[in-house]
């Protein structure tokens, strides 16, 4: 009996993601967004998924602490998905219903792999919910968030430096440091900082010279990353500037800028680096190199096509054979346990997030809170390129975790804030009857036209 459930348990869960992901996509209509209808089956798809893979898991390892994790995942998510929009009656709920879907499935993966990291996690994200609750309430009060340029730069950089100095080294990089046992990345919280001080620096001054002074922080910024050989994050802040110059002033020419920019650091970093080198040499053929440097990728490679369409049932493939797979390679254990379905879906169902803050920020007409947003979309879609890139040798793998799904408690507490930031952006310019939103008639409006 145990067989047929956990073999009829691996389409099932491939079949509900696929649903949640087409209703992801239905939401992205006005009308659909507004019926309710999408976001109340999807909330029901999102506890009979997680029901589905936390039988999976109990039954093929006769564990029943899983059973016990399933309790308290299932009551966070509950309180996510149900209390959130009760507290805020005009909170997103595609981006909300995704996130928690996004985060019962990291949650599931990582305790299949590290029960007890999986306990860390669940700690951490808690906390993260606690807190993140007040920033809707916070945005909609504070009104002087676009006077404090730099101070966003200032401290960001110290941040920064501060790692680069006391910061512990981490295969060769110094990217964190610990206090009474608990790890924190800044880089990852100063990316809030840094898309803040981007969109106070432009919203209203987009001359040559405010760019190119802009251009100068954001190198400081990328710099002490590189010194400290934090590759990955200083190409998320690279593109994150690029991208966040480009919208506030619509020229082509920063962006070819950019890139050519960009090509020149990729070449230098390559010559300067010994581990980028080997990064590359490991993208471009691994299988000449599978004992040593394309150890990691081979093994990416094989635990996706073993998983095939719909995965070799959790707990029942081999995931932990690949080296820092709960934090760089989760999209590769995914795929092999639970499908390649259930991946694409989670591509997609990210994509779907990024399309919907996207719609957002072309709403917003206050051109400081348009740029956050947009820049947190930025940041949030090309941390996914990157992640999931570099697990399925699409380009050179560069160690960045997988937003909501990779164990590592600095990255999804500040994925989580970044998404409440847009939850409180999106409720203020509702509350203030459609003054700030582009395409939308608030009572206001309605008012004055009478």
């Amino acid at each position: 009996m145990q067989e047929y459930i956990t073999e009829l348990s691996k389409y099932a869960i491939a079949v509900l993601m696929a649903v949640h992901t087409f209703c992801s996509f239905l939401s992205l209509s006005d009308r659909v967004e507004k019926s309710g209808v999408v976001h109340m089956i999807q909330t029901l798809l999102l506890f009979a998924v997680q029901l589905l893979m936390f039988v999976d898991l109990a039954l093929v390892t006769k564990d029943a602490w899983y059973v016990v994790f399933y309790v308290f995942v299932q009551a966070f998510l509950l309180a996510a998905a149900i209390m959130v929009p009760v507290v805020y009656e005009r909170a997103n709920r595609l981006l909300l219903d995704n996130m928690c879907l996004l985060l019962g499935t990291g949650l599931c993966i990582i305790s299949r792999l590290y029960f007890h990291r999986a306990v860390k996690q669940y700690i951490i994200v808690l906390v993260s919910l606690t807190g993140s609750l007040f920033i809707p309430w916070l945005l909609t009060r504070i009104r002087f968030l676009k006077k404090l340029t730099w101070m966003y730069a200032g401290v960001g950089s110290v941040m920064l430096s501060v790692v680069l100095i006391l910061g512990e080294v981490t295969h060769g990089s110094r990217l964190s440091f610990t206090v009474f046992d608990v790890t924190f990345q800044p880089s990852e919280f100063v990316k809030i900082l840094f898309v803040f001080f981007l969109a106070a620096a432009l919203w209203e001054n987009t001359s040559f010279q405010r760019v190119a002074l802009t251009a100068v922080i954001a190198g400081i910024h990328v710099v002490v990353l590189v010194v400290s050989r934090d590759l990955g994050s200083a190409l998320i802040f690279f593109v994150g500037y690029v991208f966040v110059v480009f919208g506030a002033t619509k020229n082509y020419l920063y962006l070819l800028a950019g890139a050519l920019g960009g090509s020149g650091a990729a070449w230098g970093a390559y010559h300067l680096f010994s581990h980028v080198r080997n990064r590359v040499t490991a993208w471009q053929d691994p299988w000449s190199f599978i004992d040593t440097k394309g150890y990691a990728i081979t093994q990416s490679l094989f635990a996706i096509g073993s998983g095939s369409w719909f995965g070799m049932g959790l707990s029942q493939g081999n995931p932990t054979a690949i080296p820092y797979v709960e934090a760089d390679f989760i999209f590769s254990a995914v795929c092999e346990e639970l499908g390649v379905v259930t991946g694409i879906c989670i591509i997609l169902i990210s994509l779907a997030c990024f399309l919907e803050i996207l719609k957002i920020a072309s709403r917003i007409k206050d051109r400081f809170y348009q740029l956050i947003v947009y820049g947190i979309g930025i940041m949030y879609i090309f941390q996914i390129f990157l992640t999931i890139g570099g697990g399925i040798k699409l380009i050179p793998l560069t160690g960045v975790t997988l937003p909501f799904i990779s164990y590592g408690g600095s990255s999804i507490m500040t994925t989580m804030i970044m998404f409440f930031i847009i939850q409180g952006i999106y409720i203020r310019m509702q509350q203030e009857g459609g003054r700030h939103l582009a395409g939308k008639t608030g009572p206001a409006r309605k008012q004055r036209q009478r």
